[in-house]
């Protein structure tokens, strides 16, 4: 039987917005502290804003140059713009009712206060005006547009007021006078007032006071509105040196972009909609009337504003250092055994500690690492830096082309540079996504290679939010395999085969596509036959077939899928073979774990890659397994706690939507919150008995690749 039918397939794009609508129902759920409702609301937001800044702009891309296929589910782009249309339309409107009905009520019930200007008592309106008078006013610019002043540009993601004037002398003329006032970034948004726990948004307090920009004019209308652009490019690659150019080059005209979806205030005129719409020139499907405050991206800030309610955020924890990597020594403790970290319950320090001793070892020889996305302040970079200089050879592999880390890449390229690493930008054409740390060290019985790999980004401040697992070994053929890898990246190697380590786009599919078929034979011998496999995303096309053909022939498949599936269950021939899971909860699900049973071996890999076509055939990739039987114990106990978790998973239906599990007759279980506790316990348990037990607050946050299938 053939899977290949559009039938079997759910579309890339309604997919995601499904896993975002799994994001807001987080904000609704009860069981969560009520400041993490607040958080989680504004998440949805912001994994809107990078949907349109990226999707959207891909489909429309499409339309503008007639580019009419269809893709696996069988819709072609003005169909799924179309369809896009109308459910995101409804999850606009299930995320304001959600904060108008929900969140802000009870907020107001516990003493947290959004206010409007209406609601301020005289000690408040003397700070509002105070403020505006004071901070605001001289760094506003109004932007009048008339026949000699075009209509201004109005940047992405920038927070805009649009007016309606009349002369004050001429108050019933018909001609309307226009003009936009930028609520200006450099201000926190959320304004805190006179009072505890007692705020206003920044627009709020500019509306009584922006008519005094116009002198002689009277304000007839004043509304919010803001824009996304298109914030997505493709970068024409030569070789590495027209790579950094042209995306310095190309960052630079990001902002300048067609405009993707248009935010206006729902009590927005006629008039004033048209005149935005025409002006920006933005399609009537992407017009988003908002009953409540424009951009919630604010709330995250709010929550952070707010004092004295810690009992209304998720329980605060410190994550555990495991024994053997409390030490002076992390090469013995790696020479001694495999060391698997799972982020975030176990610290990320270690992994900072490892490239720190490395940089100063006397026995270090070199250091070799990828970088796709690292933080702000990195340590890592800093002790890579001092590494070079203390005569190490130094080679970095930083992606550019990391979306909405461009910038910050591009910073730390230049960066390394300048501290004597050798710095390197991947092969053409493709992204560097793997996360690979290799050291090289001369030892008394020769040379020996320390390797760190892992399923998520050396960053840490996301090693905090996410859930990702990082393996240190010391294997022999994996540190062969991995010298070739960057032998790869760096020269011009070309390896036909690795040892042990799978690559995409050169190994990772048909090694995968093997591994399944493996499977299918054991079942169709009547044995045992199962696969079970955790990701971000589910969604080539190739690899769902063979998973269809799998269940076919009676392989039992779990899946754990947190974003975008485009595979369904129920499918005939298939039955109940396969099913898929999804967990939204405190920490983003992140790591990638791809199992097969195979005859009672139970093969075990984690990976950098999910099951996506530019994954596996436009990134370079890396799938490693798990040799050592406790760390391989330690994976499955996880992996079995996820399937078993019955309060943060939801299940897809053979129609396509997800349900919470029936727990009727079930202990409820919250598999993250579990895993804190045992991280918690582990913790206290090997503290000197006079050392006080200390928390380290965790929050949910949102860099730019929080929730988002793009995480990565």
């Amino acid at each position: 039987m053939h899977y290949s039918e559009p039938k079997y397939f759910v579309n890339r794009e309604l997919s995601w917005v499904d896993f975002n609508d799994r994001v807001l129902d987080e904000a609704r759920d009860k069981r969560n502290p009520l400041l993490e409702r607040v958080r989680f609301l504004g998440i949805t937001q912001s994994n809107l804003d990078e949907f349109f800044m990226v999707r959207v702009a891909s489909l429309r891309k499409m339309q503008a140059v007639a580019y009419d296929e269809p893709d696996a589910a069988g819709m072609r782009p003005g169909e799924q713009l179309r369809a896009l249309s109308q459910k995101i339309h409804t999850l606009v409107d299930k995320q304001y009712s959600t904060l108008i009905r929900s969140l802000l009520p009870q907020l107001n019930q516990v003493g947290i206060h959004l206010r409007r200007y209406d609601d301020l008592d005289k000690k408040q309106l003397l700070f509002v005006s105070q403020y505006f008078h004071q901070m605001l006013a001289p760094v506003l610019t109004p932007m009048a547009v008339d026949a000699s002043r075009p209509f201004p540009f109005i940047g992405n993601n920038t927070l805009n007021l649009a007016l309606r004037l009349v002369k004050k002398t001429a108050p019933d003329e018909k001609e309307k006078r226009f003009a936009t006032v930028q609520v200006p970034d450099m201000f926190q948004r959320v304004v805190a007032l006179p009072g505890e726990n007692q705020f206003i948004l920044l627009e709020e307090l500019l509306k009584p006071f922006i008519g005094e920009l116009f002198t002689g004019y009277k304000v007839k209308e004043i509304q919010a509105f803001r824009v996304i652009r298109d914030m997505d490019f493709d970068v024409a690659e030569k070789d590495a040196s027209d790579l950094m150019k042209e995306i310095v080059n190309q960052l630079a005209m990001r902002d300048h972009t067609a405009v993707m979806r248009l935010e206006i205030e729902s009590a927005t005129s006629k008039s004033l909609r048209k005149r935005l719409v025409k002006a920006l020139q933005v399609h009537d499907a992407d017009v988003y009337e908002i009953s409540g405050p424009i951009d919630l991206n604010f709330l995250g800030k709010l929550v952070k504003q707010v004092k004295n309610h810690e009992d209304l955020l998720f329980k605060p924890f410190k994550p555990e250092i495991q024994p053997a990597l409390q030490t002076h020594d992390l090469f013995a403790a790696i020479r001694k055994q495999d060391l698997l970290l799972h982020h975030p319950y176990d610290s990320f320090e270690p992994v900072i500690q490892f490239v720190k001793q490395a940089a100063t070892d006397p026995n270090t020889l070199a250091i070799k690492m990828t970088l796709y996305r690292v933080s702000s302040q990195s340590p890592i970079i800093r002790y890579l830096g001092e590494a070079a200089q203390n005569g190490k050879q130094v080679t970095v592999l930083v992606e550019l082309k990391a979306r909405f880390d461009e910038k910050n890449n591009v910073h730390w390229a230049h960066e390394l540079e300048r501290k004597g690493c050798h710095v390197i930008y991947g092969l053409v054409g493709l992204k560097t996504h793997c996360k690979l740390l290799l050291v090289v060290r001369r030892e008394n019985d020769g040379i020996r290679r320390y390797m760190h790999m892992a399923t998520g980004n050396y960053n840490d401040v996301t090693a905090n939010l996410y859930t990702d697992f990082g393996l240190f070994t010391a294997d022999p053929r994996m540190g062969v395999d991995a010298s070739n890898i960057f032998n790869m990246l760096s020269g011009f190697s070309e390896p036909e085969q690795f040892e042990v380590l799978n690559i995409a786009p050169l190994t990772l599919r048909p090694f995968l596509k093997q591994r399944i078929q493996d499977e299918v034979a054991q079942a169709k011998a009547g044995k045992k036959a199962v696969i079970r496999m955790k990701m971000n995303s589910l969604s080539d096309k190739d690899l769902i077939e063979q998973l269809y053909a799998a269940g076919a022939a009676g392989v039992k498949i779990d899946l754990i899928v947190r974003g975008i599936c485009r595979l369904k269950t129920g499918v005939a021939g298939v039955g109940d073979n396969i099913t898929v899971h999804s967990i939204v909860g405190r920490f983003l699900e992140h790591s990638r774990i791809y199992y097969f049973y195979a005859g009672g071996e139970e093969k075990l890999y984690l990976s950098s890659a999910d099951l996506m076509n530019r994954n596996i055939s436009r990134r370079v990739e890396l799938l490693f397994p798990i040799f050592q039987a406790d760390v391989k114990q330690r994976i499955l106990r996880i992996y079995d706690l996820m399937w078993r978790d019955n309060l943060k998973t939801r299940v897809l239906q053979p129609d396509g939507h997800y349900e919470r599990v029936n727990r009727r007759g079930l202990t409820p279980l919250n598999m993250q919150e579990t895993l804190v506790a045992e991280a918690v316990a582990h913790r206290q348990a090997h503290l000197p008995k006079e050392q006080a037990p200390q928390t380290h607050f965790i929050p949910m946050k949102k860099p730019q690749d929080e929730l988002t299938e793009d995480d990565d």
